[in-house]
């Protein structure tokens, strides 16, 4: 790059944000003492612990800093609320539950020399929080800072369905023009323009117990009608393409030495467009009837879609141009964007009628597994975009696009 163009970028920059890669190294000793925190989500100790955590920093943005309680679930969420007053209104969202349970053999960070870091919840999505925290920090040092007000929700459910913070995010999402939610970028550092929306459901088959006396069962044996109907099952996606359906955890009894008469197993299905609900729903329903008309047969199936598809539409195209280029001045990677197969919040506040942009996170792979890992450099840098962003819609250098439902 010529010296006059790199001049011009950085005499655009605000010196509180040019001066936020001397922090890079303060991010990744916070993140890994967040991560160190065991908080998965039915670890109750340790999502109050690393709420407190959370509140030691997040209280060091003006406002009102509160734990609100949830419905079905003990844990609380942390709600910071900065300017409601103020003319533009903006929501950041994330979640401090991760997927490692307090037994599971991932508890501890490790430091590299490839300038990555492992461990629990690195990049899903601790090191989404470090960048929306710096980003917000940052902010608030910049002259016109007041010009937007913005509240911060971190909820403790995201990885079993949110099922206890649902509602607040769908009610907290009706005072805000635009949304952005920190899950993490995609390994190549694109972000996210839209969600397939995700169902969980449990098939459940009962057949003809084991007699005391040895004799094989003269009915149905549960676990061969399970593994025939799930075989029929997997088979759904090719009547309709951007459908994908993934086998979850089974299981035979009631006794270990008795798995004729109940089995059971779970299903994670993935859809496109809201519409593919009534068909997967009809070909469940479908199935059941096949199989329940057999003598002695009974297969039940539960559950049902928790999260709908999130699109991508105009306003979020609009404002993802403008992050885009952010991150051409700021001199980062180019980075574009790209559907995610996996659900976040955001299709729940997308749902609520709140356009978002999504995968605003730290680089990283390999989520939920041993092996989980972030870029530590893609800290800073995204949360120099997010500042950067932030100080342009402030100064009306950037515009935002009227809200539908507004």
């Amino acid at each position: 790059m010529g010296s006059l163009s790199h001049l011009i970028t950085t005499m655009n920059l605000p010196p509180q944000i040019a001066g936020m890669r001397a922090s890079a190294g303060e991010l990744g000793l916070l993140l890994a003492s967040w991560c160190d925190q065991n908080s998965g989500s039915e670890n109750f100790p340790g999502l109050v612990a690393m709420l407190e955590l959370l509140k030691a920093q997040f209280r060091r943005l003006p406002g009102t800093v509160e734990y609100v309680p949830l419905t079905i679930t003990p844990a609380e969420a942390l709600h910071i609320r900065v300017r409601p007053q103020a003319p533009i209104q903006l929501l950041f969202s994330g979640h401090y539950d991760t997927a490692y349970g307090i037994t599971d053999a991932n508890q501890r960070c490790e430091f590299s020399l490839s300038g990555k870091m492992r461990g629990p919840g690195v990049i899903d999505m601790k090191g989404g929080l470090v960048v929306m925290h710096a980003a917000l920090e940052a902010f608030e040092r910049i002259k016109h800072s007041g010009n937007i007000g913005y509240e911060v929700l971190l909820t403790p459910d995201k990885e079993t369905g949110s099922f206890g913070s649902g509602l607040l995010l769908a009610k907290t999402a009706k005072r805000h023009h635009f949304g952005f939610v920190f899950e993490p970028a995609r390994p190549n550092g694109d972000l996210v323009h839209s969600r397939k929306g995700t169902g969980h459901f449990i098939v459940t088959c009962y057949g003809h117990p084991i007699r005391s006396t040895g004799e094989q069962p003269t009915g149905p044996n549960a676990e061969a009608t399970l593994s025939e109907f799930l075989t029929q099952v997997s088979r759904l996606p090719d009547r309709l393409p951007g459908v994908l359906i993934s086998l979850g955890a089974t299981r035979g009894g009631p006794t270990a030495q008795d798995k004729s008469a109940f089995a059971d197993a779970e299903l994670e299905v993935s859809i496109s467009h809201q519409s593919d609900c009534e068909f997967v729903h009809t070909r469940f329903a479908s199935l059941v009837a096949s199989f329940n008309a057999r003598e002695g047969c009974k297969v039940e199936i539960t559950g049902g879609f928790r999260r709908p598809p999130m699109p991508c539409t105009t306003a979020t195209e609009t404002v993802f141009s403008a992050w885009q280029q952010c991150g051409r001045d700021l001199e980062l990677a180019p980075f574009s964007w790209t559907q995610a197969q996996r659900s976040s919040d955001a299709n729940l506040l997308a749902a609520a009628g709140l356009p978002c942009l999504d995968g605003l996170g730290p680089i990283g792979d390999l989520m939920h597994s041993p092996k989980e890992w972030v870029d530590l450099s893609s800290l800073v840098q995204r949360a120099q975009v997010t500042a950067l962003f932030l100080h342009r819609l402030a100064t009306s250098e950037i515009k935002l696009p009227t809200r539908a439902d507004s």
